[in-house]
């Protein structure tokens, strides 16, 4: 029963990033997209979303590729550079 519940928060802990960075992406899109959607409209750029868009995309793909190169290094799946260094 542990053993599933450490799991399970686990993925937990790996949706919410991916969440946030899904949503981060789309706010870029339409912060983006939004200075072209009405003709008779002045063109405008929403800098706010397209900011935070940013910090969450960003977050959000750190996490994660953080998360997968440490699972990685600790199974030494890793090129030799990106190995942990021994001390002498």
């Amino acid at each position: 029963m542990n053993s599933t519940l450490s799991r399970f928060a686990a993925a937990i802990l790996l949706v919410i990033p991916g969440i946030a960075a899904t949503y981060g992406f789309l706010a870029m899109k339409d912060a983006f997209f939004a200075q072209f959607g009405h003709p008779e409209d002045d063109p405008h750029f929403l800098w706010g979303k397209f900011l935070l868009g940013l910090v969450l995309f960003a977050a959000g793909v750190w996490f994660i590729g953080g998360w997968i190169f440490f699972r990685d290094r600790k199974r030494n799946y890793v090129a030799p550079r990106f190995k942990k260094k021994k001390k002498r």
